[in-house]
């Protein structure tokens, strides 16, 4: 969880009535996230590691922290997979 990770350099965003929609410009490729997932992308572009977005879902969201875990990981393996984000 102390992983921190990188933006992939192609992406361009915007947000849309707190909806997050990413153009993947060499890919050309559209990716769209709601709330929970356009807060995780936003404490991302700021830079936080696993950890430190962990901790502000936690203080954000009234959630099971093993729940949170899980489904934050599981959210960033897909982003990785994507190649929207590379894991460091």
């Amino acid at each position: 969880m102390k992983k921190k990770l990188s933006l992939a350099s192609s992406l361009i965003s915007t947000e849309i009535d707190g909806e997050t929609i990413l153009l993947d410009i060499e890919s050309e490729n559209y990716f769209g996230f709601d709330s929970v997932g356009s807060d995780i992308w936003r404490l991302l572009k700021k830079g936080k590691t696993l950890q430190q977005v962990y901790d502000s879902l936690l203080e954000m969201y009234e959630v099971d922290p093993k729940m949170l875990r899980t489904d934050l990981l599981e959210f960033v393996d897909k982003l990785a997979e994507s190649g929207l984000v590379k894991i460091e």
